[in-house]
């Protein structure tokens, strides 16, 4: 097995966030959102749309289109990183869904208002890639980086994810707002390009990591017989036990669920908030998501730095606090100028809570595992299933009062749930702590 801390497997494995975070950036947070609010508003229907017969507000649908796709994914990961780790298949998991998404990607080229459903079914699948993949790649950091360098490992991977995607977003932009210097005449070309652009990247970028990352080793200590699909199942059990047995991570899990549900919704309906709310134009909004990432690297840096001072469970409180002030806030914005102030704290504390979530999750693990993609799995499941939630009660609530403002305030009770568990967890770790200074003495 290759030594912990390797700088080129590390900056390989960061590689991964380079080439997938350009999925996160065009499809889920600028220009898809811009365009698929623009083909979907008409004079005839309103911000209506008709999906499969059924009528939805368009925004509405696309948050129900994702928060299908990531319960697809909550049922399918736990089974398949079980399977993962008994056969030492998880980086070939990695290339099957980065495969997926990317191709998916490539099929929003076809995207218009006549061929919604396709668009929307596309638009899924892109999601499952995307999620599919990043568990597995998740589930390497305690495999490549020892326990006292994970946070900034973390950070370095989120860092790497956000600049190469501001680069992706940035030639797409060219496209977007001068289309006449390239003899672009079709209006919604160039979006459609953007997504081919964004499949072609994401599976390109990706050959890097996946020549440099070790492989899964099987789980030797499990008979040959073993059967893939109760055994998955078994695993997941086994590995569940365990957690119920830690006592930081069984109550890290609850919190990150509660705070995860405001983080990853706020971070999927931001363009399209400043597009109904505040009547923002596209190029406005993208320039806004561009800053957020820009803003977001220097955050996934910040608390790093900070979560080695002070410990990264009192960060995370610190940043949870912030978010439920960006969700106030957020109801009250009613001008651009306010909605691009807000963007800007959003940023910082968008990349330091996810790079830390990440990196939180794997301290609390036993450093001596080796079955990190089953772990992994709960993380990733955990958070999922918190963006399907938060994404139905959104659009549930944009739903009933046609208003995403309502929708944001429900998503400040979300944080506030997980404001006070992580103090709960807080308390258990001073407690713990202080047994262990008393058992040395």
């Amino acid at each position: 097995m290759e030594a912990k801390n390797n700088p080129k497997t590390i900056r390989a494995w960061a590689m991964f966030d380079w080439a997938n975070s350009s999925y996160n950036l065009v499809i889920t947070s600028t220009i898809f959102p811009a365009y698929f609010t623009a083909i979907t508003s008409t004079k005839e229907n309103g911000d209506e749309v008709v999906f499969f017969g059924h009528r939805f507000i368009n925004t509405a649908l696309s948050n129900y289109v994702l928060a299908a796709a990531y319960m697809l994914i909550v049922l399918l990961l736990p089974i398949l990183t079980s399977i993962a780790d008994y056969k030492g298949t998880k980086k070939n998991y990695m290339q099957f869904f980065t495969l997926m998404g990317g191709l998916a990607c490539c099929g929003l080229y076809f995207f218009k208002l006549s061929t919604l459903e396709f668009g929307m079914i596309c638009f899924a699948i892109a999601a499952i890639g995307y999620c599919g993949g990043f568990v597995f790649y998740n589930s390497y950091l305690p495999q490549i980086a020892t326990i006292d360098q994970q946070d900034a490992v973390s950070a370095k991977g989120f860092t790497y994810g956000y600049i190469g995607s501001v680069i992706l977003q940035v030639i797409c932009f060219l496209f977007v707002l001068s289309p006449k210097t390239f003899g672009i005449t079709d209006a919604t070309f160039p979006a459609r390009l953007s997504f081919l652009l964004v499949g072609i990247w994401w599976i390109g970028f990706a050959q890097i990591p996946f020549a440099r990352l070790p492989k899964g080793q099987p789980n030797a200590a499990v008979s040959q017989n073993y059967n893939v699909i109760s055994g998955g199942f078994k695993e997941l059990g086994r590995v569940w036990r365990k957690v119920k047995e830690m006592p930081l991570l069984k109550r890290y899990l609850p919190a990150f669920f509660f705070y995860s549900m405001g983080v990853q919704t706020i971070m999927l309906v931001a363009a399209n908030f400043g597009a109904k709310e505040l009547k923002l134009p596209q190029e406005s909004l993208i320039g806004v998501i561009l800053v957020i990432q820009l803003v977001a690297i220097g955050g996934a840096t910040l608390m790093s730095r900070l979560s080695e001072k002070y410990g990264n469970v009192k960060v995370l409180i610190a940043v949870v606090f912030v978010w439920i002030g960006v969700c106030v806030a957020a109801y009250l914005t009613t001008s651009a100028l306010q909605f691009y102030i807000l963007a800007v704290v959003v940023g910082m504390v968008m990349g330091g809570i996810q790079s830390l979530s990440r990196s939180t999750y794997s301290k609390f693990l036993p450093q001596n595992i080796t079955d990190t993609a089953s772990y992994f799995s709960f993380f990733d499941v955990t958070e999922k299933l918190a963006i399907v939630i938060g994404l139905f009660c959104f659009g549930f609530v944009e739903s009933l009062t046609h208003s995403m403002r309502n929708s944001a305030l429900i998503l400040a009770v979300f944080f506030i749930i997980g404001l006070i568990l992580l103090f709960v967890l807080l308390s258990v770790e001073r407690k713990i702590n202080k047994n262990s200074e008393i058992s040395r003495l």
